[in-house]
């Protein structure tokens, strides 16, 4: 920043910050209940359903933009807002995203929101996230029940076609595969066609996302390969 704030003395810029945080914990929780049911229309093959919750939830990210820049023009003449102040909202945001679990996703909603009231002149590092300031790579979560982020698969022992059948079984859909050894032996020949023949190394291990992602009719498992300095 050109000019930093010394001393985080706006009440209004803890306060907007607060709101903005506020509108993108309902869109996520509004994100993890899609998500749940996306789940139940996939596995009850309810198609129909499933491509309009996802019409729905792409509208509900601009809505809940649209209810916080709304909230924040009603409660705080967001549009008459000075520079210093703007400069501190964003920093109390940072300072209120330090302990959440979507940091990333929340600074893009702050984005999102600040770029419907603030003039293009603004659209820098003082005033919106050019670059994250918090990063998800190292944060713990200490929730003892919490799935975590990603599992992470050693096909050493097993072989890759059963490490990849166990992959897609963990994920324990209700929904029966018509040939799933079939499909694992797709993926095969998939990976050769792409890697061509490659020995495994010592640090052989596939790391998957926790989470399903649902687009359109279809169930997308999202992960990654690491063989010695192969990262796919």
């Amino acid at each position: 920043m050109k000019h930093f704030p010394k001393l985080l003395s706006s009440q209004i810029g803890f306060d907007v910050a607060q709101t903005m945080l506020d509108g993108f914990n309902r869109h996520y929780r509004n994100f993890c209940d899609a998500a749940v049911r996306a789940r139940t229309f996939f596995e009850g093959a309810d198609l129909r359903a499933l491509q309009q919750l996802a019409r729905e939830r792409i509208a509900s990210y601009d809505d809940r933009v649209k209810e916080c820049v709304a909230a924040l023009e009603d409660e705080y003449d967001a549009a008459s807002i000075d520079d210093e102040v703007w400069q501190q909202i964003k920093l109390h945001s940072i300072g209120l995203l330090t302990s959440h679990r979507q940091p990333e996703c929340a600074e893009t909603f702050f984005n999102s929101v600040c770029c419907k009231i603030l003039h293009r002149s603004y659209f820098n590092n003082d005033f919106i996230f050019v670059r994250p300031a918090i990063s998800t790579e190292y944060i713990e979560n200490d929730e003892p029940a919490a799935k975590p982020t990603y599992r992470a698969y050693y096909p050493g022992k097993d072989g890759v076609a059963a490490t990849l059948e166990r992959i897609v079984t963990n994920f324990q859909l209700e929904t029966p595969f018509e040939d799933l050894g079939r499909d694992v032996d797709c993926i095969m020949q998939t990976m050769l066609h792409t890697f061509g023949v490659v020995e495994p190394k010592p640090n052989f291990q596939i790391h998957v996302l926790s989470s399903l992602f649902f687009r359109h009719k279809g169930a997308y498992i999202v992960g990654r390969i690491i063989n010695g300095d192969l990262l796919a």
